[in-house]
């Protein structure tokens, strides 16, 4: 085993995990590295050799019972040396008891099994064109931050006001929109803009007609047609909807949970991002 030092990454750190994680075909997004570092500044690792990173994992805690591990990477000259899992297992204690998630590619299963990680549910990446509607939704607001957050939880079933405060916040490449109702906010969507085109999520909306909806608006207002959206299969109709109107699977992705998984409303119909749930 080749000898490794394993540290807490830096929010530069990040962004060469970001790069990385482009190179290995992940798309992320252009703004990604603030608003994932925002949401736990401890809880992003890098693995050193001679003083070079060669490989990173994050396990961010997103509250006092909920953590999401992603971005486990690990330049091709330093696999199959023990490196990488020797910083799964350095990340990982950072989760303590908290329940942990991920979301990991169908062929690794097997392995994150033996950690103590459980299926739970297949999200698909779908990619496709959307012409937005020329009537647009208001832009989420500082103001609707609690109510978004309300929304998001029981979408989600979990916590993560870190992560959310800044995915939320208006920057250049990422915008939320937010839809209304009779009785104040039903829905929302973020797009990002990503290495190539733009991803749509969460999407968080009372049905799939609706999800459809902030999809589109929220392409608009980014000012991109090219968009992916990664779909958990407990959104079935969202994704049949997405494929009646052209879009395709490009690939599919396990939500594997290790400790008690939690219990999702059926308001999710896309995922905020891969990385981070």
């Amino acid at each position: 085993m080749t000898e490794a030092l394993y540290r807490t990454a830096t929010q530069a750190d990040v962004v060469l995990m970001l790069d990385w994680a482009a190179d290995e075909g992940w798309n992320p997004g252009l703004d990604d590295a603030m608003a994932f570092y925002a949401a736990d500044p401890q809880g992003f690792f890098v693995a050193e050799v001679d003083g070079a990173q060669v490989a990173a994992i994050s396990v961010v805690n997103h509250s006092d019972s909920f953590a999401f591990l992603g971005l486990y990477l690990c330049l091709p000259a330093f696999r199959n040396k023990g490196i990488g899992y020797g910083l799964w297992r350095h990340a990982i204690a950072h989760a303590g008891g908290r329940t942990v998630g991920l979301d990991g590619v169908p062929a690794q299963e097997a392995n994150y099994a033996k950690s103590g990680f459980e299926l739970a549910d297949r999200t698909r990446r779908l990619a496709g064109t959307v012409v937005g509607p020329a009537q647009l939704l208001p832009f989420a607001s500082p103001e609707d931050f609690a109510a978004l957050a309300q929304l998001d939880a029981a979408a989600n079933g979990v916590t993560r006001p870190r992560f959310l405060e800044e995915w939320l916040r208006s920057v250049p490449s990422r915008v939320s929109v937010v839809l209304h109702d009779g009785a104040g906010i039903s829905g929302f969507a973020t797009a990002r803009l990503c290495r190539e085109g733009c991803k749509i999520g969460p999407v968080v909306a009372p049905d799939a007609a609706a999800a459809f909806y902030l999809m589109q608006q929220a392409a608009a207002v980014a000012g991109c047609a090219s968009v992916i959206v990664d779909v958990p299969d407990t959104s079935a109709a969202f994704g049949a909807l997405l494929r009646q109107n052209g879009f395709a699977e490009t690939f599919a992705t396990a939500r594997m949970y290790r400790g008690q998984r939690p219990d999702p409303g059926d308001m999710l119909h896309a995922v905020a991002t891969l990385e981070l749930g």
